[in-house]
């Protein structure tokens, strides 16, 4: 069948307001450009992120009565770390109240001045508490991970090679080595299962700490098992316990691929890095059995990880983003590729070869997407990695605009309209230039910075 057909009934509705064209351009000018400033209410289709964006199932919602609200020993935790633990065999679950929390938390203990941290590519957070502790974050993708053309199955796999040079090079000053699954900073590309044990092997082999940010965990086995040879008979909770059973622990924000609004958790193996971790916890998020979430919460998360395996809805899932490259080829929209898990990235470098990344050509797009149509999407590119520690700007690696689509929320006329409005822009866009920062945050300033438009 051609059409897409969602593996689930509209149970409830939220009305979204409809806005024009020119009280677009106001509403964004007010914002200073940057689409992190803007009103939900004003947007009408928001692909800014897929992290906590997501609707939740009835069976979500019946668990959430369920919910405990004990301080401590909250039987709600115990169905929780259950849940945790059937899919990832770590000894130790300790909940945070996002993704952000456990990488506070973990960087704590393997950051500081003077240490250098590998990943595939580290995404915008977790290079934030990275540097926020005195630490540097490197990105040892492979080189068809650079390359948004590129076709190449697992473009989110480390490169071993260099991974082995660099574990070489800096020695003592490697704390730990990171991977995340998927590579969302480099288009939401997956990471094979042989590349996960290649990096755990190089790991273990020069005595460093293994952690995966496994925020998209599922959509990460749901290629492997499409794509890596051996693997396309078995069942996807198969394929994620061998994932994890290769780390020494995870990150995780529970707001991707467990179906929660809210939520995360860090899990490790050692037990003295775990009561270090509990003590930090109790000190910032609260008691170890409830982390700064509600009982009611962690219900949610217990069930959304049942239904986030689902080889329905993740076949689904992955096939509206193709859909939507399919589509934009046909406008001739450069895109990453192959087709991701949970966005589509588009390369504004390529489309808009008039603005230089330095006037950052993936705002541009981005500003036009909502004053054109409505639909607010995110900047991946140089606004968001141009910063280096020193204080100096260069062009990031890659100048693009994801179009996170949030889980089980938007049906296929919501991305024909998407689909529409970029062939609006693509009528136009020769005319479209670019952005210049007025003011920033010294960290992570793509959240609060304010920029001008560029007059050609």
């Amino acid at each position: 069948m051609k059409t897409i057909i969602e593996p689930f009934r509209i149970k409830s509705v939220e009305p979204i307001r409809m806005t024009t064209r020119e009280e677009r351009r106001e509403l964004i000018e007010k914002a200073h450009f940057n689409l992190f400033g803007l009103h939900s209410d004003d947007v009408l289709i928001d692909l800014l992120t897929d992290s906590g964006t997501g609707a939740m199932s009835s069976a979500q919602w019946a668990a959430v009565m369920r919910g405990d609200e004990s301080y401590a020993g909250s039987p709600s935790f115990y169905r929780f770390e259950a849940a945790v633990k059937d899919l990832m065999p770590f000894t130790h679950v300790i909940p945070t109240h996002q993704g952000r929390a456990a990488e506070a938390i973990l960087f704590s203990m393997f950051g500081g001045p003077g240490r250098h941290i590998p990943s595939n590519t580290h995404f915008d957070t977790t290079r934030g508490n990275i540097e926020a502790s005195g630490a540097r974050g490197d990105d040892l993708v492979i080189a068809e991970g650079r390359d948004p053309a590129s076709d190449h199955p697992f473009k989110g796999n480390m490169d071993l090679d260099r991974l082995e040079a660099y574990l070489e090079n800096h020695g003592d000053a490697v704390p730990c080595v990171m991977l995340t699954i998927t590579n969302n900073a480099g288009g939401g590309q997956p990471v094979s299962l042989d590349n996960i044990r290649g990096t755990a092997a190089l790991a273990r082999r020069f005595g460093k700490p293994f952690f995966i940010d496994g925020c998209r965990f599922a959509e990460n086995a749901w290629f492997i098992k499409q794509r890596e040879s051996g693997q396309g008979d078995r069942s996807i909770p198969d394929i994620v316990r061998d994932c994890f059973a290769e780390a020494d622990g995870m990150t995780m924000s529970a707001k991707k691929d467990a179906f929660g609004n809210i939520g995360g958790w860090l899990a490790l193996n050692d037990d003295a890095l775990a009561e270090r971790a509990r003590n930090h916890l109790i000190r910032t998020e609260g008691f170890p059995t409830y982390g700064g979430l509600a009982g009611r919460d962690l219900e949610a998360l217990a069930q959304g990880l049942s239904e986030i395996v689902d080889e329905d809805y993740l076949r689904y899932r992955v096939r509206t983003m193709s859909y939507i490259i399919e589509h934009l080829d046909r406008l001739g929209v450069p895109v990453v590729k192959p087709a991701g898990g949970h966005a589509v990235f588009v390369d504004a470098r390529s489309w808009l070869p008039q603005i230089p990344p330095l006037e950052y050509p993936g705002q541009a797009l981005a500003v036009a997407l909502y004053e054109l149509g409505g639909i607010r999407s995110c900047e991946i590119g140089t606004v968001m990695f141009g910063m280096q520690p020193d204080g100096t700007e260069q062009p990031a690696a890659m100048d693009l605009v994801r179009l996170a689509i949030p889980r089980r929320t938007y049906t296929q006329s919501h991305i024909d309209y998407v689909l529409e409005v970029f062939e609006e822009v693509a009528s136009m866009k020769d005319s479209l230039t670019g952005f210049g920062i007025t003011r920033q945050p010294e960290l992570m300033r793509h959240f609060t910075c304010c920029f001008e438009g560029i007059e050609k």
